[in-house]
C-alpha cells in the first residue's frame, strides 16, 4: 500500500490574498466569522441546519457586463408543505442593489438578458403552464410573452431582441384529450412519442397581448437544443430520433432552419452524437459537442466546429476531461468557453479555434457552477464554493481571473465549527492512481481512530468535487462529522474528471476494480491513524448503490450499509430502466449473448455472501433504477435472515425531491449505523 499523499498545492487566489490585502477582491473570499459576542443560534450541523444554505443557479450576465441575474431556490417545509420554490435575483456586477426581482407562489427560473439590456425574460408556470415573461429592467409590471400549449422549454432572445424561439413538446389531440377525461388513456409504450420542436414568437415592448407563435420544425425527430444565427436570419439545432433519455446515447445530429420556417437543412449527421451547437460571433463557425466517429454510451463529448456553409468539420483540441460543456464564444470568434471537470475541481477553460493551448480561465481548489459569458464586456459571472464555503455568485473579466463577490446569499445562516476537508491520493493494488476527499469529524483530535464512513458516488461517471460539505444534499457530510464520523468519498475508476481512459478503466469490470479502488482507500485511511479498522461503514446511492450491495457480497469488513437506490441484479436492470444503453456499453453486450458477465457483476447473484446488515432505500417513482431493485435485495436479504430495514419515499423519482424527504434520508442512515456499530464500537486508542 503506498503511502497517502496529502494534497496541499495553494490556490492562485490564496497567494493573491497572502500577498497584499488590497488584493483581497481578486481571490474567493475565506470562511466568514462569527463574532465572538454573537454566536450562532445553531451551533451543531444538522440536516435542518444544512437545508438553510442556498445554492444560487441560473446564472446570466448582461451584455455590458453591469447586471447579474441569478436564480434562489429556498425550501418549503412549514405545516403540510414539502416543496421548493425559485426566484430570480438581480444584482450590479459590483454586488450593490442585490434584490429579489420576481415573487409570487409560483417559481420563476431561466433568466435571460434581452441583448439591449434593457428587458429581462423568464419562465414560470404562473398562468398555468410554463411560459416566458418579460420584466422591464427601468421599472414596469411582468407580462406574458407566450402561449404554449404544453409549456415552453429551452428559449433564447433573438439577436435583435425582436423574437423568441423556444422549445415545445407537441400537445396532446384533440381526440387523446377527450380520452383522459374518459378513461380511455391507454398507453402504447414506446408509441406515439411527443416529441419536442422548434419555434419563435415576436416580442413588442408595445404589445399588451401574446403574440401568436410560429412552428418552425415538425416531423418524428426530436430538437434538444439550438441557437441563433448572429444574424438572426437562421437557426441551427439538434435533434434525436425520440425523445427517450436513454436515445439521446445511440442519436444525434444537427441541422439548420430559416427563423421564418420552411426546409430542415441537415448540417451533420453519421453514426455519431453531436450535440449543443453554438454559433459563432462572425456566423463562420459552429460549435458543438461530439463523440466522434460512433455512439460512446459510457459518455465521451469532445469540441468540434463546423462551417455552417460547407459542411466541414473538425475537432478542437481536447480537453483534459473530454466531457465538455459549451457555454459561449469569445466576442472575436478566436475561442470557444466550457465548463469542465477537472479531478475534484471543477473550471472553465477557453480553447483555440485556431493556433494556441487551451487557457484555464478560472482557478482555485473549488467548484464552478453555473456561468454566463457577456463576450463583448469581457466578462464572466459564475458561482463558486468550496469544501469549507458555500456557493455564491462572482463576476471576473475572462482574460484576467479577478473574481468579485456578487453575493452573500449564506453570510447570515449558522456557521458551526466544521470537519475539516482533506484531497488523498492513494494507489490500488494494481497501481491505478484513485483521489479521493476525507472529512474528518468534527473537532478531530490527531491520532484518533474514529468510525469511517466510505461514501461512494453514482454514475458510475460521477464525481465527488470540492464542493461545500455543509450543504444540503442526500449524505449530508457536515452532519456526519459532527455525529463524530469520518467521511471517505472516492473517485475510483470510472468517475469523470480524470479523462476518457479512466472513466472508461471499469468496463466489463464493474465490482472488482472499483471496489479494489475503494478498499484501498479504506485502507489508507486506517494506516493514517484516523480510520479504526472495527468501525467501518458503506453507503451510496444509484451506482454508489451498486457498490454497496455488490461490497456487502465480497467483504464482511463494514459493520453495517446503507443502500440508496441501487441496481443488485444487472439482468432486471437493463430489461427496466430508462437507460438501458448505458448499461450494455459498459457490459460490452447484451445480458442475453453474456449472462454470465451479468450475474458474475451482480450482487444478486452473490446474495448469499452478505452477512452485514444492510439498509435499503429507494423512491417509489425511480424510472432509472426502478423500485423493484431495492425489493429484490431487501427481500433476498430477508429470506437469508441478514438483518435489513425498507425506506421508501413515495412520489420520489431517482432521489428525493421534497426537502422533508432530504432531510430524512442522513438521519434514517444515521440511526442504522449507530445501532449496529456503537454496541461494539472500540475505545479510541491512547
Amino acid at each position: 500500500m503506498s503511502k497517502s499523499r496529502l494534497r496541499h498545492a495553494r490556490p492562485l487566489w490564496t497567494a493573491l490574498l497572502l500577498a497584499a490585502s488590497t488584493l483581497a477582491t481578486a481571490a474567493f473570499p475565506t470562511t466568514a466569522q462569527t463574532p465572538a459576542d454573537d454566536p450562532p443560534p445553531d451551533d451543531r450541523w444538522t440536516p435542518a441546519l444544512s437545508m438553510r444554505y442556498l445554492q444560487p443557479s441560473g446564472v446570466a450576465i448582461s451584455p455590458d457586463g453591469s447586471r447579474i441575474a441569478y436564480v434562489v431556490r429556498e425550501p418549503l417545509m412549514e405545516g403540510e408543505k414539502s416543496e421548493f420554490r425559485s426566484h430570480i435575483w438581480m444584482a450590479d456586477a459590483d454586488g450593490t442593489r442585490n434584490a429579489q426581482f420576481t415573487r409570487g407562489e409560483s417559481s420563476a427560473s431561466g433568466p435571460a438578458f434581452s441583448p439591449d439590456g434593457r428587458w429581462l425574460a423568464f419562465t414560470t408556470a404562473r398562468s398555468g403552464k410554463n411560459q416566458i415573461w418579460v420584466l422591464p429592467l427601468d421599472g414596469g409590471e411582468a407580462r406574458q410573452v407566450t402561449e404554449a400549449k404544453s409549456g415552453v422549454g429551452q428559449y433564447r432572445w433573438s439577436p435583435d431582441g425582436g423574437a423568441f424561439a423556444f422549445l415545445m413538446r407537441d400537445p396532446q389531440t384533440e381526440e387523446e384529450e377527450k380520452a383522459a377525461k374518459e378513461k380511455r388513456d391507454v398507453i402504447l409504450v414506446d408509441q406515439n412519442f411527443k416529441y419536442g420542436h422548434l419555434y419563435t414568437v415576436p416580442f413588442d415592448p408595445a404589445a399588451t397581448e401574446t403574440a401568436e407563435a410560429t412552428r418552425l420544425t415538425e416531423g418524428d425527430f426530436h430538437v434538444t437544443s439550438f441557437d441563433w444565427s448572429p444574424d438572426g436570419q437562421r437557426l441551427v439545432f439538434a435533434h434525436q430520433s425520440d425523445p427517450r433519455i436513454n436515445t439521446g446515447r445511440l442519436s444525434g445530429d444537427i441541422a439548420v432552419v430559416d427563423a421564418t420556417g420552411g426546409e430542415v437543412t441537415q448540417l451533420l449527421a453519421g453514426p455519431g452524437i453531436e450535440s449543443s451547437p453554438r454559433w459563432s460571433p462572425y456566423g463562420s463557425l459552429i460549435a458543438y459537442a461530439s463523440t466522434g466517429n460512433q455512439p460512446e454510451p459510457i459518455g465521451l463529448a469532445d469540441l468540434y466546429v463546423v462551417d455552417p456553409a460547407t459542411g466541414e468539420s473538425r475537432m478542437l483540441p481536447e480537453t483534459p476531461n473530454r466531457s465538455v460543456s459549451i457555454l459561449g464564444w469569445s466576442a472575436d470568434s478566436d475561442e470557444v468557453f466550457l465548463n469542465e471537470s477537472l479531478g475534484t475541481t471543477r473550471h472553465i477553460l477557453a480553447v483555440p479555434t485556431g493556433a494556441g493551448q487551451i487557457r484555464q480561465v478560472t482557478e482555485g481548489a473549488g467548484v464552478v457552477g453555473s456561468a454566463a459569458i457577456a463576450a463583448h464586456a469581457g466578462s464572466l459571472a459564475l458561482t463558486w464554493q468550496t469544501t469549507d464555503n458555500p456557493a455564491e455568485v462572482y463576476v471576473t473579466a475572462l482574460d484576467t481571473f479577478s473574481p468579485t463577490p456578487v453575493t452573500t446569499l449564506n453570510a447570515d445562516a449558522p456557521r458551526p465549527p466544521m470537519g475539516r476537508t482533506e484531497l488523498l491520493a492513494w494507489n490500488a493494488p494494481d497501481g491505478t492512481p484513485v483521489e479521493g476527499l476525507l472529512t474528518y469529524p468534527v473537532g478531530y483530535d490527531n491520532g484518533a481512530p474514529v468510525p469511517l464512513i466510505l461514501n461512494v458516488h453514482g454514475g458510475p461517471a460521477g464525481v465527488f468535487s470540492q464542493s461545500f460539505t455543509g450543504a444540503p444534499s442526500i449524505y449530508m457530510i457536515q452532519y456526519f462529522a459532527q455525529e463524530g464520523y469520518a467521511v471517505l468519498r472516492p473517485n475510483p475508476r470510472g468517475s469523470t474528471g480524470y479523462g476518457k481512459e479512466f472513466r472508461y478503466a471499469n468496463y466489463m469490470d464493474w465490482g472488482y476494480g472499483d471496489l479494489s479502488d475503494l478498499l484501498a482507500g479504506v485502507d489508507e485511511v486506517i494506516e493514517m491513524g484516523v480510520a479504526h479498522p472495527d468501525s467501518l461503514l458503506l453507503m451510496g446511492w444509484s451506482y454508489g448503490g451498486y457498490m454497496t450491495s455488490f461490497a456487502v457480497t465480497q467483504t464482511d469488513r463494514f459493520r453495517a450499509a446503507s443502500m440508496g437506490a441501487g441496481l443488485p441484479n444487472l439482468i432486471s436492470m437493463v430489461t427496466t430502466t430508462d437507460i438501458g444503453d448505458y448499461l450494455v456499453g459498459h457490459m460490452g453486450e447484451e445480458y442475453f449473448e453474456n449472462y454470465e458477465a451479468y450475474e458474475r457483476h451482480s450482487a444478486i447473484y452473490h446474495i448469499g455472501n452478505v452477512a452485514t446488515p444492510t439498509q435499503v432505500i429507494h423512491g417509489a417513482q425511480d424510472l432509472r433504477v426502478p423500485f423493484t431493485q431495492g425489493q429484490e435485495f431487501f427481500n433476498s436479504l430477508r429470506r437469508l435472515g441478514v438483518e435489513t430495514e425498507m425506506v421508501v419515499y413515495p412520489r420520489t423519482p431517482h432521489g428525493p425531491r421534497e426537502p422533508k424527504f432530504l432531510m430524512d434520508v442522513s438521519e434514517r442512515i444515521l440511526t442504522w449505523f449507530e445501532k449496529h456499530l456503537r454496541p461494539v464500537k472500540p475505545a479510541a486508542d491512547g
